[in-house]
């Protein structure tokens, strides 16, 4: 499991996604994109899952 919120990346939004690695992910690079028209690719988000793990 893991998590990832728009506050660590400095947004003021409550916006938060907990779950299995690659849902989280997909969710979360749906909603910046639509949400904040901000594009992560897959391997961005998993480094910081990866950093936030270790």
């Amino acid at each position: 499991m893991t998590k990832i919120t728009c506050r660590d990346y400095g947004f003021e939004c409550q916006y938060e996604i907990e779950g299995e690695v690659e849902n989280v992910i997909d969710a979360y690079r749906k909603h910046s994109d639509e949400e904040h028209g901000i594009e992560y690719s897959v391997e961005t988000l998993t480094q910081v899952i990866l950093r936030q793990q270790g």
